[in-house]
């Protein structure tokens, strides 16, 4: 039987800055929550809709990874 797929993985940029990344199963209620510390943010989903075990492991790499780095990932680079 196929694992379901119902886990996002996100940026949670302010301007063109990420200020974090995570995954989540509704992504309007956790971009409220970070709004009540960034009012001006916004999610950017990345990616299609995943197993959680793959969305940790990508949330993993994230955060191993520097903000510089992030940034160049996901622009592309």
């Amino acid at each position: 039987m196929a694992r379901r797929r119902h886990t996002c993985k996100y940026y949670f940029k302010v301007g063109h800055e990420i200020r974090h990344a995570g995954i989540t199963t509704d992504l309007e209620r956790r971009e409220r929550q970070h709004q009540q510390k960034w009012p001006s943010g916004h999610i950017y989903k990345v990616g299609n809709v995943t197993t959680d075990e793959a969305a940790r492991g990508w949330e993993e790499q994230q955060m191993r990874m520097s903000p510089a780095r992030r940034r160049k990932v996901h622009k592309g680079r």
